[in-house]
């Protein structure tokens, strides 16, 4: 079998042995709480789901246009002039196959041989890959809780290349949970775009923030890329949805990208998608999202008096990216213990660094709070063994 030369690049998900081992567990009678993965356990919001349906009964299966239903580029667009006050051209939105998808088609529209994006490090993994992908070069800029694990003008200064044309980060981040402030923000924005590079905004945890709200990118400069989803806030994980937004340079090259690898993003997830920003529907995520919010503190209060260190308090998403060295020199090896010995599934750093992964695991509250209970009192008795 012959593969290309740039599948060399593209690494699996670690915590897929995780999970793969977590599964098996289950499967001999064994009671694991998941924290490893980094879905939302709530289910789709009844009204998206009746919207879904009723599309479907009126036989809503065929193609839409390739850059998305124009009442739910309208739709997004009105979600900008509601939520941040910022007006955007729904000309300039396109709907995508998840944000999965939207990055895809920025990373096409700017990345190639020869070319280099720099991003920091910790970060999804898959930005690494999708790079790698387009045979450019992903350049892990290292981030550490100074700069809340976040790309700085400093770092531009510092690692940005001849070949270098984007940079790119997320807000709030994954794995991190940590914002960027709207000044640091602003810095960086200029410091990209004064070597004539193209910033990158993942902003699909938008939404998902604690004591604070995030706005969005798109109010710093009309050239800025900006990825927004239906997956975390609307909690739409498997209708593979998400959103695009370009400077009106690039409308005409993102509709050819989106025709030739897409034909469109999914018929039935576009009309269930316009149920997502109703009255109705924002007022019940708003409760899940104080839910979160609880979640979060409880599981902060019960980990840190045993060793896990926080040096950055996550403001958005669902993780807690946590320092464990204080326990252990492995990260890896004492994610696959603690599920070994105390059934509770967590994420190992290496999967979202290439820099210090071996002090890191990623904890997902996405569980209710009897389950992030439970797995409190069984890592509480993990690292007692330990000790």
């Amino acid at each position: 079998m012959q593969l290309a030369a740039r599948l060399a690049q593209i690494q699996p998900f670690h915590v897929m042995s995780i999970l793969e081992r977590a599964k098996r567990l289950e499967q001999d009678g064994h009671d694991v709480i998941h924290l490893e993965i980094g879905e939302p356990d709530f289910p789709t919001p009844a009204p998206i789901v009746a919207a879904a349906q009723s599309a479907l009964s009126r036989g809503e299966t065929f193609y839409t246009a390739a850059m998305g239903l124009p009442a739910l580029r309208e739709a997004i667009a009105g979600w900008y002039r509601d939520r941040y006050r910022h007006e955007v051209d729904p000309a300039r939105i396109c709907v995508t196959p998840g944000a999965s998808g939207a990055l895809l088609i920025a990373l096409a529209l700017l990345a190639e041989p020869g070319r280099s994006v720099l991003l920091p490090d910790p970060t999804y993994p898959c930005n690494r890959h999708l790079v790698s992908l387009l045979d450019a070069e992903p350049v892990s800029v290292p981030v550490d809780a100074a700069s809340r694990y976040q790309l700085s003008a400093a770092d531009i200064d510092a690692h940005w290349r001849e070949d270098s044309v984007a940079a790119m980060i997320a807000s709030p981040a994954n794995p991190t949970g940590t914002l960027i402030t709207p000044d640091a923000l602003a810095d960086l924005h200029r410091a990209v775009a004064a070597r004539a590079g193209t910033l990158i905004v993942d902003e699909i945890y938008h939404g998902l923030t604690y004591g604070c709200d995030a706005p969005t990118a798109l109010a710093q400069s009309d050239d800025i890329f900006v990825i927004n989803s239906f997956s975390k806030y609307f909690q739409m994980t498997g209708w593979r949805l998400g959103w695009l937004v370009v400077p009106d340079a690039y409308i005409a090259a993102t509709e050819r990208l989106m025709q030739n690898l897409f034909l469109a993003a999914p018929t039935l997830s576009q009309h269930a998608a316009l149920a997502a920003f109703a009255p109705e529907t924002v007022a019940g995520l708003e409760v899940r999202r104080s839910e979160f919010a609880r979640r979060r503190d409880a599981l902060l209060a019960t980990l840190t008096p045993l060793g896990f260190r926080f040096p950055a308090i996550p403001e958005g998403a669902f993780y807690l990216y946590a320092d464990v060295s204080a326990l252990t020199d492995d990260s890896f090896a004492f994610a696959r213990d603690l599920l070994e010995q105390a059934h509770v599934a967590v994420a190992p750093g290496r999967d979202f660094s290439l820099h210090d992964a071996e002090r890191y695991v990623r904890l997902a509250y996405t569980c209710d709070s009897e389950r992030l209970a439970e797995a409190g009192r069984r890592i509480a008795g993990f690292v007692d063994r330990r000790n």
